[in-house]
């Protein structure tokens, strides 16, 4: 894939590095975000107030008391200690937080550096060893960043900058859970995406730790800070899938993202596409399952529909508030559009022959699906398969 020059940094100068795609001209205010959108947007406050702040237990499997306790179990690291999802620099994501017993090790001596391509084997080594499941390096790109957040902790509208010199990001993934994720959209399935929040705020604040005893600079970052999805991207660790998710090789869209930024001299990796964008465009599987209808059935477009999109460049958009009201009203997250993908599969001798063939033969594609839907991936949970508290 050609690479493209990057787009004029906010400060008007053109950028030294190249990026591999191309990115909006502008920098996405966080408050814009649907998460934040429900503390001042007038026509989501109610709906956010009945998500957060309302309990609406079902005698039902998925609802129950039981479900709810595992749910939030799984949140709790990233709900009482990492506050990635409320502001940055903070909690675990901590730009500069380092324990007495760690500081006389840090300031023994000064830096060490072993070169950008060592420094980069040796820092994902590191990543892999701490708990990140697939590790990739990025240019951080100055028009990723927010250019403003919106803290939930004070509700304070400030202006967000990457310390000088921080450039490289180690972007890092940490899987989901797989059959709990089938569950959706209920509380079992949602203790997976929690549980994905709370490894991923560990593993950012250990990576952060590491790279500090290196002696140079380390931001982690969970869903603050700055954009997570193109930055993965750009870390070759994915694509960008009709879900509006990052559809990585391993995993697909089953992954949750962080990341740190850092000086530590690193090699960038290459973005490296697989056939998700040729896949999308013949599968729509995520667009039909979706309860809310929030994804394109369509084409790729340049604007997005709603706010809360990041427009300006060609992909699909989702709408988000449609997302946001249908989880409101089911008074938890939903992983639809992630169970149905057919990219969410477990590693094995089928499923990969399967991935070699979208990767090499697309025009396969629409036969690829068909199979999919004939072997009943993607489709709810039946009562009979609801085992997930009785299987040992």
């Amino acid at each position: 894939m050609k690479r493209l020059q990057g787009n004029q940094a906010v400060s008007g100068k053109e950028d030294d590095y190249y990026f591999p795609f191309p990115v909006p001209n502008y920098r996405f205010d966080q408050r814009n975000e649907m998460f934040k959108r429900r503390t001042w947007d007038e026509e989501f406050i109610p709906w956010g107030n009945q998500l957060y702040q309302q309990v609406k237990y079902k005698d039902k499997y998925g609802y129950r008391k039981l479900d709810y306790a595992l749910r939030n179990a799984a949140w709790n690291i990233e709900y009482g200690y990492a506050f990635g999802n409320m502001r940055s620099n903070f909690g675990l994501y901590s730009w500069d937080h380092i324990p007495d017993k760690a500081k006389r090790f840090i300031e023994h001596e000064g830096p060490v550096s072993y070169g950008p391509e060592v420094n980069a084997r040796i820092v994902k080594k590191a990543a892999r060893f701490l708990g990140a499941d697939l590790v990739g390096i990025s240019y951080v790109h100055p028009n990723l960043v927010y250019s403003q957040e919106l803290d939930l902790t004070t509700m304070e509208h400030r202006p967000v900058e990457v310390p000088e010199g921080c450039v490289h990001a180690i972007v890092m993934l940490v899987a989901m859970d797989y059959d709990s994720c089938r569950y959706s959209p209920d509380a079992i399935s949602g203790a997976s995406t929690g549980l994905g929040y709370s490894k991923q705020a560990v593993v950012a604040n250990l990576v952060a730790a590491f790279i500090r005893g290196l002696g140079y600079r380390a931001i982690p970052s969970g869903n603050d800070t700055a954009l997570s999805i193109p930055l993965a991207m750009a870390a070759g660790l994915g694509e960008l899938g009709r879900n509006g998710l990052l559809i990585s090789r391993k995993y697909g869209p089953r992954v949750r993202i962080c990341k740190v930024f850092t000086d530590l001299p690193l090699r960038h990796d290459d973005y490296k596409p697989f056939g998700v964008t040729q896949f999308c465009m013949a599968c729509k599987k995520c667009a039909h399952h979706c309860p809310a209808q929030a994804i394109s059935h369509g084409e790729p477009t340049m604007e997005g529909p709603s706010l809360s999109n990041f427009s300006g460049v060609e992909k699909w958009y989702i709408n988000p508030e449609k997302c946001f009201v249908f989880w409101s009203k089911n008074w938890m997250d939903c992983n639809n559009c992630v169970k149905v993908c057919p990219f969410n599969k477990v590693e094995g001798f089928f499923h990969d022959i399967v991935r070699y063939f979208i990767r090499n033969v697309p025009i396969l594609n629409p036969l690829i699906v068909l199979m999919d839907d004939l072997l009943g991936y993607g489709r709810p949970v039946q009562i009979r398969d609801k085992n997930f508290w009785e299987k040992v």
